[in-house]
């Protein structure tokens, strides 16, 4: 297994890479429609380009950057109660290591009405030997994604299970409904298909050029209510919390 880069490397990775920045596009601007108004704070901000697509936005990962605004751990927010409309986050929850104490603390965290929003790789019949095979991460959907304990100050925070968000919105989706009756998981989007895995992710190739990916994007989108929970490689997972949001 390759060691991760810092975020240097990976925003050094995705400010030289225009196909990615045009997936990541994508992504920003379905969470984006996603959101509802009000504050929001990104948990696992990384790189920083969520930022420049929404506003009023307060980034936070679990490591130090300079262009994020505080460094925080998604098991233990530092915000008060009821202060965010949304928590949004790329590729976060597969490495949280207890999800439980997130959502207890997302929860406590957001408005009534409030929402998360994430997106995650989705693990379905036409991704799965791409994420077991080729992915550097591992992929355990005999794990349990709600699995609770005391987290590890020493764990690596690239840790990973990618089966984690698939798991929860669907083989454990009441089980969560249960644990957390304050959130209910209200969408998913099954997404994203050719494109993602021909750019390469933050790897220094891609099989497509910036004009054929942004043909296949639109092309994409047609076949995502057909064919997205059997063949997306992304997944869209919106959860809301319960109560009716204060009026603006």
């Amino acid at each position: 297994m390759t060691e991760p880069a810092p975020l240097d490397g990976y925003r050094s990775a995705w400010q030289h890479k225009p196909v990615l920045q045009l997936v990541y596009d994508d992504f920003s601007e379905r969470i984006a429609e996603a959101c509802a108004p009000g504050l929001t704070i990104e948990i696992g901000g990384g790189i920083g380009n969520l930022k420049q697509r929404l506003t009023n936005v307060v980034a936070t990962d679990v490591q130090f950057a300079p262009w994020l605004d505080c460094v925080a751990d998604a098991q233990r927010l530092p915000f008060a109660d009821g202060v965010a409309a949304n928590i949004v986050m790329v590729d976060v929850l597969h490495h949280i290591e207890f999800p439980p104490k997130f959502f207890r603390d997302a929860e406590r965290v957001l408005k009534p009405g409030g929402r998360i929003v994430m997106i995650e790789p989705a693990i379905t019949p036409g991704s799965t030997l791409f994420y077991r095979l080729i992915h550097h991460e591992p992929v355990r959907t005999s794990a349990d994604p709600l699995a609770d304990g005391v987290p590890d100050p020493a764990r690596d925070p690239y840790d990973s299970n990618q089966a984690i968000p698939t798991l929860i919105a669907t083989r454990h989706r009441d089980r969560f409904h249960a644990m957390f009756p304050q959130l209910r998981i209200s969408r998913v989007d099954w997404f994203s298909f050719a494109v993602y895995p021909l750019s390469g992710g933050f790897k220094p190739w891609s099989l497509v050029t910036v004009p054929m990916a942004q043909r296949m994007l639109r092309m994409e989108r047609n076949l995502e209510a057909p064919l997205g929970r059997l063949a997306a490689f992304r997944m869209m997972l919106t959860i809301e919390k319960a109560g009716l949001p204060a009026a603006l």
